[in-house]
């Protein structure tokens, strides 16, 4: 096992997580869109993880298969003949604790990295 391999660890979780922190900004700005280019309300989207030796890699990103939220607004333009609009599934507030998990997760790995840093660059002070 190489000596950096820890940081390699450290590594693919801060990458894991900041691509995760990406896709809930995404799903956060896309909260109100109705229509997208396939004519549906934007679908939410989910980051699946993986465990790739001792680190982890995101193995895609997927639709949310939940069902769109309904909202009676016979005004708007998007508005089925029963007045309902078809909102996307996406609930702010669990978006914001995806938010925060992910944020603490890039945090860890991020301190995980630096003391191992540290620990390496004392070793190497101990070899001089």
């Amino acid at each position: 096992m190489s000596v950096f391999r820890g940081l390699d660890i450290s590594v693919s979780g801060m990458t894991a997580h900041r691509l995760w922190q990406e896709v809930v900004a995404i799903n956060l700005a896309n909260a109100e869109t109705t229509r997208t280019p396939s004519g549906e309300p934007f679908r939410r989207k989910l980051v699946l993880f993986m465990q790739d030796g001792l680190g982890v890699r995101v193995a895609g990103i997927v639709d949310d298969p939940s069902p769109f939220r309904l909202v009676y607004d016979p005004s708007h333009p998007d508005a089925d003949a029963q007045g309902y609009v078809r909102l996307p599934n996406i609930q702010p507030v669990l978006e914001m604790v995806d938010l925060l998990t992910a944020t603490r997760g890039y945090e860890f790995n991020a301190q995980a990295f630096a003391l191992q840093r540290k620990m390496l660059e004392h070793a190497l002070d101990l070899l001089r």
